[in-house]
Parts: C-alpha cells; structure tokens; sequence
C-alpha cells in the first residue's frame, strides 16, 4: 500500500534550532553522510503526549555520535527540551520521533573533521511497526543473508545510520519471501537481533534467554522488558544463543521502540505459539507506557 512520501508533509521539524515548515528541511546532495554514513540517529514512541524514556534515548544520541567522532551541537538537556517542542508544535499524541545528527558538505572526502554538525528532529503519528493480524498470532521470521559485523570491524554499539544497510538487505530479502522480517546472526553465527529489535527466547526452564549485545545495540526497550521480567521473578539469562537452539524454544518475541514487545510466530521452519511469558510482559510494558503518560507534565 502506497504512504505519502516523508518529504511531502504538513508540520514542522525542528533543524538546527529552528521549527521550519517540513518541506523546507533538506540537505544538499553533497552532504557528507550521504556519500560517507556519518550520522547517528533515534527512535523514540510518544505514549499520551509523553516521550516515553526521553532522556535514556537523548544520551544514546550523544554517545553515538561521539563514537563516530563528533559532538551534537546542544546538551542532552536541549536535546529533550527540543524534542518536546517539536511534539508540541505538531500536536503529537501517540506517535514517533525520529532525532538525526550528521555532518554536513562542507567538506567531501573521507576524511571531513571541519564539517558542520547538524541536528534535526522529526515527529509524526504512527501505529504499530508489525501489522496488527501479525503481532496477534506472531510475525514470521527467515534467516537474514547478512550478518553483523565484530566489535573490532564497525562502531556496532552507536545507532549508526550505516549499520542498517545490511538490515534493509536483509529485510528486503525475506520480505520478497513473505515473511515479516529477518533474523541478524553475528559474524560468529549466533543468534544476534533482528533487523531493528532484540530478541528474547523461552526454553522449557521457563527462564527468559536473550543473546548478550557485544555486537549490536543493547536496545533501552531491551533493558526495560529486563527489568519488567525480572520484577516478575522471571529469571533472565544473557548468553550465547546458536541457531540450533531454535528448535527448543517454546516462546520467541522481540522488544524495541518501534516493535514494543512483539511476539514470534516462526524462525524459518520452527513455529512458536505466544505463550504465558510474552503476554505477561506485552501487558507489563503496555501498563508501564501507560502509566508514564499519566504522570508526565506537559512541556510549557
């Protein structure tokens, strides 16, 4: 189904200190991060006007950027302040915001450390990431042809807009299969992610399994279900997972900012029924979203 195109829309982005009109918010086409990925970037879910985790996702930015060797222009602090303000210019309810920093064209070449850094952030409504009937019964899952890469090849723990590359091969690839998505093994052949979220595994100890983030992002929604499970007395365990291990899972769900908690139906040819777990901490982390929208104070 067609979308209407992200750079034809009514609103406003916040650009470099400015709320401008969203048509208005481009960038040359020398730029540097489109030739060279030198960019960092967020996403960020308003629950009932509030950001949900504000400050967690403003300081990941931060760190991002400094790992690919630049500073945002503003502190952690302005960067929250900005991001409410733009929320509230466009009238944000339940939606998404997209925070992105990047180096301009003022320099084009490999190396580029007299560029300017620039920062925009975006917000518009948008429902969930999995279509409803799939979430329901579980996404399908196929093995991505891609893998991620070791620590010591690429800043694997910045949210870097040049690691996604291989997630939109990988996705566009399973996808022209049928399925909803792709598991990320790593470069040693374990169990990683998918292309945009974390995964968690039930196993017949009824503990919860997670691969340990040594080569991708330990997602803030990652950490929240954690922290839901283990208040839950749920055992949680982070360790190498292999792929072989797929056959004994009884539940498989994945958690991120955009998936939120979002349970597996199939990894290639094993098939999962959501179980007692996953549902608990769906309705854990939706109360938990809930309830910090209630107690937000609303930006001045």
């Amino acid at each position: 189904m067609a979308t209407q195109p992200f750079d034809d829309r009514d609103g406003l982005i916040w650009f470099n200190g400015d709320l401008v009109p969203w048509r208005d918010a481009s960038v040359h086409v020398l730029t540097h991060a489109l030739h060279y990925a030198s960019s960092v970037f967020e996403g960020e879910r308003v629950y009932g006007g509030s950001i949900f985790k504000l400050t967690e996702h403003s300081q990941r930015l931060a760190d991002s950027a400094r790992l690919l060797g630049f500073t945002l222009p503003c502190s952690v602090d302005d960067l929250d302040r900005a991001t409410e303000a733009v929320c509230k210019a466009n009238g944000i309810v339940d939606g998404y915001v997209r925070p992105i920093a990047w180096r301009g064209s003022e320099m084009m070449g490999v190396s580029a450390q007299a560029t300017r850094i620039n920062l925009a952030i975006a917000t518009w409504p948008w429902p969930s990431y999995f279509a409803p009937e799939a979430r329901l019964h579980g996404i399908r899952l196929k093995t991505a042809p891609w893998r991620r890469p070791a620590p010591d090849t690429a800043p694997v723990h910045a949210k870097a807009a040049g690691l996604y590359m291989i997630c939109t091969l990988s996705k566009h690839a399973v996808e022209d299969q049928g399925y909803d998505d792709a598991l990320m093994l790593d470069w040693r052949g374990r169990v990683a992610e998918s292309t945009g979220a974390n995964i968690f595994l039930v196993f017949g100890d009824g503990r919860l399994h997670t691969p340990v983030p040594d080569c991708f992002l330990n997602g803030i929604t990652r950490q929240t279900v954690i922290a839901l499970a283990r208040e839950r007395g749920i055992e949680v365990v982070e360790r190498p997972i292999t792929p072989n291990e797929l056959a004994n899972a009884t539940e498989v769900f994945l958690t991120g900012t955009a998936a939120e908690v979002t349970p597996v139906g199939s990894i290639d040819d094993h098939r999962y029924t959501p179980g007692e777990i996953t549902r608990t901490l769906i309705e854990d982390y939706t109360r938990l979203t809930t309830r910090a929208a209630r107690q937000a104070v609303p930006a001045a």
